[in-house]
């Protein structure tokens, strides 16, 4: 895949002020208020950025944080982890593989069988449904 690198005034351009702050500038969204936080269909979550495929929605699940919750990426390589050192505390904040966009963070508090939860803002994301 290719990388997708724009200009601060181009991403300003493409992007809502909101998914600006939360995709560009590592900001978060409130709890339980995203659009996608309790979406229960079939298909695809996408980086709001690019485009590019981030999750499946059978590796979904409601984690009870408040918002949009996986089990692991749609494959290898979708996305990129980096130590994350704000707010006070160390975390591992979960980024866009093509296009560097803040998407959350992961912890090591999932169900999976790899026992992560990556925990995505919904206004990180798309959803593309699957077609019947």
């Amino acid at each position: 895949m290719d990388k997708l690198e724009l200009t601060d005034a181009e991403w300003r351009e493409r992007l809502s002020p909101e998914r600006y702050q939360i995709l560009r500038q590592a900001g978060t969204e409130r709890a339980f208020t995203g659009k996608l936080y309790d979406n229960h269909e079939t298909g695809e979550y996408v980086c709001a950025a690019c485009g590019a495929e981030l999750f499946d929605s059978g590796t979904k699940y409601d984690s009870g944080s408040g918002w949009p919750s996986f089990t692991e990426p749609a494959k290898d390589g979708a996305v990129d982890e980096h130590v994350d050192r704000s707010h006070g505390m160390t975390r591992t904040e979960v980024t866009c593989a093509r296009c560097g966009s803040h998407l959350g963070h992961v912890f090591p508090d999932g169900p999976g069988a790899n026992g992560l939860r990556y925990c995505i803002n919904s206004a990180s994301l798309d959803f593309a449904p699957k077609a019947d």
